[in-house]
C-alpha cells in the first residue's frame, strides 16, 4: 500500500551548547554525532529524494526517511532526530523490541563520537557486531536537528542481523542522555524506548500516469480535537456536489496535519449505501452513542491508508466510480487516532485527497476485505511466539458473487495491530493451494497478477507474537485488540465488498464450558459475561491453549460475505465447515548476497558536517 519527489537539501544543524553539556558531566562533551571517515562501498543514489518517510516516536522527535535501490539490494536511511541529547540506538527486531535487535549505535564517550553496527541479547545488553553491515554515508546539522545518512543491505547473512524482507518491519529506536565509555557499556534496560511498524521494500512499479483532466477532492476531518485517549476512531460525514456526474477516481494519497504525523495511523473512506436517500451529517468518534445507526450502512470503501503509504494510483485500464445515478451522494471519512502518550489539546484536520476523472477507464474497480471479522471470539492466548489466526473467503460466497471469468487483483493492503508479525493470503482451488495472493513475513500495496474464480477460496492467515502480554488478546478495533485484514484492490468491481470470517460463536461457548469444566477454575460461563470477559478468566495453561488452537482449526465458522451495504449475500452463512485444504504452498527460501568486499572493523569515529563546534 507518489507525490512528487524533493531533492535532499542539507543545511546547517544549530550547533549543542557546550555549556549545558559541562553543566551535565562536568566536561565539554563533543556531542553528537558522525560523518564517514571510513572508505565507504559507494554512496546515496544520486537522485536519491528520500520518498518514504515515517514518524518514530508520538512526540515526532525522531523521523525516518528512505529510499530502496534493487540494483543495490540495499536500503538508504535518513534519520533525523530534532532534539538529540547524547546518541540514539535504532534497529529492527523480530518482536519490536530492544532486546535481540538489529541495531546500529551513535554514541560519545564524553570526548569522540562514535558509529557502529551492534545487536542486543535477550537482555538487553548491547555488543559490537563482528560483521559491520551498516554503512555510514552521511551526518549533517540542519535548521530541524541531526540528519544522519546510513545505508544496509536487504540481506546480509549475518546471524545476528534482521533479514529485510517484502512486508513489515518492526523498528526500534533508544534514546541515549548521557555518555558512555564504550558499546558495551550500553544495556537498553531504563532507556526511552519506542517501537514503529512500516513496509521498508516497496513495488518497484512505474507509476502510472494522472490523465491532463484530473481533478481533486479533499475529505477532511473538520479541525477536531483529538480525544486524549490511546485509541479513537472518528467518523464525519460529507457529501458530493449536487449533480455530481460519473467519475473515475484514479490515485489517493492521505493528507495530515502538521504536528500529528505520528497519532494518525490509518483512514478510510467509505461511500453509503444508495437504498437510503439521505444520510445524518455527523462528526464524533464512530462508538458514540450519539452516531446516528444509519451510518452502519456507509461500508462501500472508496480508499484506505495506513502510516508509512505513499500516493495509490490505480492502473491505466481501470478506477473506482463514484457519483452518477444509483450512486450515494453521501462519504464517510474514518479515521483512526492512536495517541499512546494521550497528548491534550491537539487539532487536527487529516484526510485524504483523492484524483479522479470524468474521463471514464475500461474497468471499475473494487476493494475488498479479506481476512478475520473484527470479533472478540477470535483471540490469541498470552505468551505466544508464534499463534496463527485464519480467516476464510469461501467457496460458497465466492461461487456465488465473482463473475465466471473471475476478478484481477492488481494490489493488496495486509493490516493487523501491534501483535502482528506475519500475513500472508494464498488462493486455493479444488482443495491445493495455487498462488500466493500477498505475503508478509514480518508483517502495503503490492501489484500483483491475481485471477481468484467463482468456486476458489482465499485463505488468509496471521501469526501473532503476545509473549509480552499476560492476557488473551482479543480481536477487536482497539490498538491493543487485533486485526487480520486484507484489503484487495481489484477488478472488474463485483457487489462483494467483505468476505471474511470467525468461529461459530456456539463453538466457542462449548469451549469455555470445557475449560471451566477441566480447571476447577471459576471461568465465567454466565450468559451475561462478554467474551471479553471470558477470556479473561481462563487460566493460560498449556492444555488450555491447546484445545483453543484446535477449536480453531476444525470448529465451523460465521461467514460474512457482505455486499456494500453491509447486508450478506442470501444464503445460510452460520455454521460453515471450513474449507478442506489437502495440498499447500511451501514458503520461500532467503538467499545470501553476493560475497561483498571487507567491512570496518570496528565502531567509526565520527564528525558532523554543518554548523559550528
Amino acid at each position: 500500500l507518489p507525490a512528487p519527489s524533493v531533492p535532499c537539501r542539507w543545511a546547517s544543524l544549530p550547533s549543542p551548547s557546550a555549556r549545558e553539556a559541562a553543566s551535565m558531566y562536568g566536561t565539554a562533551v563533543a556531542v553528537f554525532l558522525v560523518i564517514l571517515v571510513a572508505a565507504l562501498q559507494g554512496s546515496a543514489p544520486p537522485e536519491s529524494p528520500f520518498p518514504y518517510r515515517i514518524p518514530l516516536d508520538p512526540e515526532g522527535a525522531l523521523e525516518l526517511s528512505w529510499n530502496v535501490s534493487y540494483s543495490q539490494e540495499a536500503v538508504h536511511f535518513q534519520l533525523l532526530a530534532r532534539r538529540l541529547r547524547a546518541g540514539l540506538l535504532f534497529g529492527m527486531s523480530d518482536r519490536g523490541e530492544l532486546k535481540n535487535a538489529d541495531l546500529v549505535v551513535l554514541w560519545t564517550d564524553g570526548d569522540s563520537a562514535y558509529f557502529a553496527d551492534a545487536w542486543s541479547d535477550q537482555k538487553g545488553q548491547v555488543h559490537l557486531d563482528a560483521q559491520q553491515d551498516y554503512q555510514l554515508l552521511q551526518a549533517q546539522r540542519t535548521p530541524e536537528g541531526l540528519s544522519l545518512l546510513f545505508k544496509r543491505p536487504f540481506a546480509t547473512c549475518d546471524p545476528k542481523d534482521y533479514l529485510i524482507e517484502d512486508g513489515t518491519v518492526h523498528l526500534v529506536y533508544g534514546i541515549l542522555v548521557e555518555p558512555f565509555r564504550s558499546l558495551e557499556a550500553i544495556n537498553t534496560s531504563g532507556l526511552q524506548t519506542g517501537l514503529q511498524r512500516v513496509q521498508l521494500l516497496k513495488p518497484d512499479i512505474p507509476t502510472p500516469p494522472v490523465p491532463s483532466d484530473t481533478r481533486t477532492m479533499e475529505i477532511r476531518a473538520p479541525d477536531i480535537l483529538i480525544p486524549d485517549q490511546e485509541t479513537t476512531y472518528w467518523c464525519y460525514i460529507t457529501e458530493l456536489p449536487k449533480d455530481f456526474s460519473r467519475h473515475h477516481i484514479v490515485m489517493y494519497e492521505s493528507i495530515i496535519t502538521a504536528g500529528n504525523e505520528a497519532l494518525v495511523h490509518h483512514m478510510e473512506v467509505f461511500q453509503c449505501a444508495a437504498e437510503f436517500d439521505s444520510f445524518p451529517h455527523f462528526s464524533g468518534p464512530c462508538d458514540s452513542k450519539m452516531k446516528p445507526e444509519r451510518l452502519n450502512y456507509c461500508r462501500h470503501v472508496l480508499a484506505a491508508w495506513a502510516l508509512g503509504a505513499k500516493a495509490f494510483y490505480y492502473p491505466e485500464e481501470a478506477g473506482v466510480a463514484f457519483g452518477g445515478p444509483g450512486s450515494s451522494r453521501f462519504l464517510r471519512l474514518e479515521v483512526h487516532y492512536h495517541n499512546p502518550l494521550q497528548i491534550k489539546d491537539r487539532r487536527d484536520s487529516s484526510g485524504i485527497r483523492l484524483y479522479y476523472t470524468a474521463t471514464l477507464r475500461r474497468f471499475d474497480a473494487g476493494i475488498m476485505e479479506l481476512g478475520l471479522v473484527y470479533t472478540p471470539v477470535m483471540a490469541v492466548p498470552p505468551r505466544e511466539s508464534a499463534f496463527v489466526l485464519t480467516g476464510y473467503c469461501t467457496d460458497k460466497c465466492t461461487q456465488l458473487a465473482l463473475p465466471p471469468s473471475g476478478i484481477h487483483i492488481f494490489a493488496s493492503q495486509l493490516h493487523t495491530h501491534l501483535a502482528g508479525t506475519k500475513v500472508v493470503t494464498v488462493l486455493a482451488r479444488d482443495g491445493r493451494e495455487r498462488e500466493i495472493v500477498n505475503r508478509d513475513n514480518h508483517y502495503s500495496p503490492h501489484f500483483q497478477v491475481g485471477v481468484p474464480c467463482p468456486g476458489d477460496v482465499l485463505i488468509t492467515s496471521c501469526t501473532y507474537n503476545t509473549q509480552d502480554r499476560e492476557h488473551a488478546t482479543v480481536g477487536g478495533f482497539g490498538i491493543l485488540e487485533e486485526m487480520c485484514v486484507n484489503y484487495v484492490h481489484y477488478y472488474p468491481r463485483t457487489e462483494l465488498e467483505l468476505c471474511k470470517s470467525a468461529v461459530d460463536a456456539g463453538f466457542l461457548q462449548k469451549y469455555f464450558h470445557l475449560v471451566n469444566r477441566f480447571n476447577n477454575e471459576d471461568v465465567c460461563t454466565c450468559p451475561q459475561a462478554s467474551v471479553p470477559e471470558q477470556f479473561a478468566s481462563v487460566p493460560w495453561n498449556s492444555f488450555n491453549r491447546d484445545v483453543l488452537e484446535a477449536l480453531y482449526g476444525f470448529a465451523p465458522i460465521s461467514m460474512h460475505c457482505n455486499r456494500s451495504s453491509a447486508v450478506r449475500f442470501q444464503g445460510d452463512w452460520n455454521m460453515q465447515p471450513l474449507p478442506r485444504i489437502v495440498s499447500t504452498l511451501e514458503e520461500p527460501t532467503p538467499q545470501c548476497p553476493a560475497i561483498r568486499g571487507p567491512s570496518p572493523a570496528g565502531p567509526t569515529v565520527v564528525s558532523i558536517v554543518g554548523g559550528q563546534r
